[in-house]
């Protein structure tokens, strides 16, 4: 409703001024808690976390629940003591994910301090987070302030988990191969590609070739997928920008901003709580209204005088997305859709929030007025609240 009175859930500048609240505090708050633990181990006589695990002997249940039903439970055998005391092992070496063994510190980061490349990387399911270290020392030394492509990283294989997660702009990650969950998490400005191997003889638009929740949570960048994508595509994804040629179910999930190009199928449940952002889907058999979530957002064709706002017109925008789409992976779909675009324009629909549209609109019209974006903003947030 944008009226929190102690001003933390709320855009409205005059009551964000209300809150108090510094960073020390936080960190005072944490002491307190360390405090407050220490004297509970020091009444249970025990110096240490490590010492209280496994110590069952320590924790009985309360004779009187809080509720009936809560009586009811069984803890008997979780709170059953073993037949030797159980001795908590645990080292230094527990931690140690030997990173120094990892391709991202074996190869990329060595030779890309040297003459920013490293030829082709073979990889497998065991090299995961492969990019994101290289990515830190990116950020750490540029800032930001690269151009797209300054850092080109190619390589061949089925990556594991996490791939590219977190790059920042100025690297490139290209892929000839398939990835596993989290392709992309947390992109932060960087680029992926990933296509799929010569010898692989199916169509790309009818197999999975990054797992699960790709994109999650991605912030800005780009990602071009020749193949499909699994479950929970661009999940919380809030600003980047990413063609894939299809994907499962709960696809574009709480989506808050970005643009998502999808040039096939999708599954189930698409859009669910999708609160920002564009997407533009392939709907060729008219029957996306079938999987998609009608909760929050709704399907438009393209430049429709609706959600028409201003700069390029949808057409163009997704013309051009799918044109980089056929350069960077060389996608047969791709290629194919443009050949024939008279028809193919025709086929896709825009998918846009409800709300989202609204506060768009309403922020446009401020700013033709000629009112500065961030007062544009808060003037248009007081308008749909109101």
């Amino acid at each position: 409703l944008d009226t929190c009175p102690f001003g933390v859930a709320t855009q409205n500048e005059k009551l964000r001024a209300r809150f108090p609240g510094k960073p020390e505090y936080v960190e005072n708050f944490m002491k307190f808690i360390a405090q407050e633990l220490r004297e509970y181990m020091a009444k249970l006589g025990v110096r240490s976390i490590d010492e209280m695990c496994g110590r069952t002997d320590l924790l009985k249940m309360k004779e009187k629940q809080g509720f009936k039903r809560a009586g009811l439970i069984d803890l008997s055998r979780v709170l059953a003591q073993a037949d030797e005391p159980l001795e908590w092992k645990k080292t230094r070496d527990t931690f140690n994910f030997e990173l120094e063994k990892k391709l991202d510190l074996t190869t990329l980061v060595p030779n890309f301090e040297k003459d920013k490349s490293a030829g082709e990387v073979a990889i497998q399911s065991i090299d995961r987070t492969f990019g994101t270290i290289l990515g830190s020392e990116i950020q750490k030394k540029f800032g930001g302030k690269l151009e797209d492509d300054a850092y080109v990283v190619s390589c061949a294989g089925g990556a594991g988990q996490s791939f590219g997660a977190f790059i920042p702009r100025g690297l490139t990650i290209k892929l000839t191969g398939d990835a596993n969950d989290a392709f992309g998490k947390g992109l932060s400005g960087g680029k992926l590609v990933v296509t799929k191997p010569a010898d692989f003889e199916g169509e790309a638009d009818d197999n999975i070739i990054v797992g699960n929740v790709a994109l999650f949570g991605a912030t800005s960048g780009t990602a071009f997928i020749n193949g499909v994508a699994g479950e929970r595509f661009c999940v919380r994804n809030s600003g980047a920008t990413v063609v894939a040629e299809g994907c499962g179910d709960h696809g574009l999930e709480y989506m808050t901003g970005g643009t998502a190009v999808i040039l096939g199928k999708t599954g189930r449940n698409l859009c669910a709580g999708m609160s920002g952002g564009v997407a533009y889907i392939l709907d060729e058999k008219h029957d996306l209204y079938k999987v998609l979530n009608h909760e929050l957002v709704k399907s438009y064709d393209l430049d429709d005088e609706v959600t028409t706002l201003r700069g390029k017109t949808d057409e163009a925008r997704l013309k051009e997305l799918i044109e980089q789409h056929a350069e960077e992976t060389g996608s047969k779909k791709a290629k194919a859709i443009l050949a024939d675009w008279a028809h193919y324009r025709t086929c896709f629909k825009k998918i846009i929030p409800n709300d989202y549209l609204r506060i768009m609109t309403e922020i446009y019209a401020e700013e033709e007025a000629g009112v500065k974006y961030d007062e544009a903003v808060l003037a248009a947030f007081k308008k749909v609240t109101a």
